[in-house]
């Protein structure tokens, strides 16, 4: 199955039925400068320099970094985060894992080597993101 699908009568790529899981990637050597809302998966192998909202699951490679605040369902952490997490669901940090910031998560898994520069706290509420009112988006579970 290919990321982009092809619309019959035009010939362009078009967007994914609503019941496909996305993909998006930063690949090495990018560096996005912004904020990024996200509804399926992001693989981050090169940089944001802003928060990642509303992601059913970010993954950030060893050589990746987050500037920003991250929230998403599932996280899994190889490589720098500058700010605050928020998972609803689970938090994986690797062994080259650096956390500088607060977490908030369900479940975590924090391998042998991996660092946090922060506090965490273990809840059955998780923050998921903000609304389009600009209202933090909550899931309790």
């Amino acid at each position: 199955m290919a990321i982009f699908s092809k619309d019959e009568n035009t010939g362009r790529s078009a967007p994914r039925a609503g019941g496909e899981t996305t993909l998006s990637i930063v690949s090495a050597g990018t560096t996005v400068s912004g904020d990024i809302s996200c509804a399926g998966v992001l693989k981050v192998e090169g940089q944001i320099d802003g928060s990642v909202r509303q992601a059913r699951q970010v993954m950030l490679a060893k050589d990746g970094a987050i500037r920003g605040d991250v929230s998403a369902h599932e996280i899994v952490v190889g490589g720098l985060v500058d700010g605050n997490v928020s998972a609803a669901d689970r938090l994986e940090l690797q062994p080259t894992a650096v956390v500088n910031g607060d977490i908030v998560t369900k479940s975590i898994v924090v391998m042998e080597g991996a660092r946090i520069n922060g506090t965490v706290k273990m809840t059955e509420l998780a923050l998921v993101g903000r609304s389009a009112d600009g209202r933090e988006a909550r899931v309790a579970r």
